[in-house]
């Protein structure tokens, strides 16, 4: 199962849309993150059992997955903080560790996001976490239709040839 891993806390974002588009378009089973924005401000001294409900979802759902695609916008040139959090939650429980992801910046247009998906690529880094590859896109230049899929163009090409880097 592919977890679809958003930066922004709103469900409707571009970023939540894209990673929609993109599941669809893998073929494959996937599954959304849980609402990342329920998640408690880490400090080292919370991660101990009995943890809050929404860290269990967030492990589970981590631990389940055989793969993960992220995707972020930039927020003050930087990966959001609701992200950043999230990832500090998965710092003792080694979720992530050597699971295969693709990574995404997907911000209005060029260079905004640059700086974010850098940030996250060394945080997930840390985790230990396989990128198989990675990308800044924009809005501008990848449309998602109504329906949710992507549109036809060389950016759906780009990203169905980047999503076969994911294991089965």
């Amino acid at each position: 199962m592919c977890l679809l891993v958003s930066g922004s806390p709103h469900p409707e974002s571009a970023n939540s849309r894209l990673l929609r588009g993109l599941g669809r378009l893998s073929g494959r089973p996937f599954s959304e993150a849980p609402y990342l924005a329920d998640l408690p401000l880490f400090q080292p001294p919370l991660d101990q059992s009995p943890w809050p409900p929404s860290v269990s979802r967030w492990r589970a759902a981590a631990g389940r997955a055989t793969s993960l695609i992220f995707s972020t916008p930039a927020y003050l040139d930087n990966t959001p903080a609701v992200l950043k959090n999230a990832l500090e939650w998965l710092t003792s429980s080694g979720e992530l560790r050597q699971k295969p992801a693709l990574v995404f910046s997907f911000s209005p247009h060029a260079p905004r996001g640059e700086h974010a998906r850098k940030s996250l690529l060394w945080s997930l880094a840390a985790l230990e976490v396989r990128v198989v590859a990675e990308a800044a896109l924009y809005q501008d230049e990848v449309s998602i239709l109504e329906n949710g899929d992507i549109a036809p163009g060389e950016f759906r090409e780009m990203l169905t040839e980047a999503l076969r880097q994911l294991p089965v």
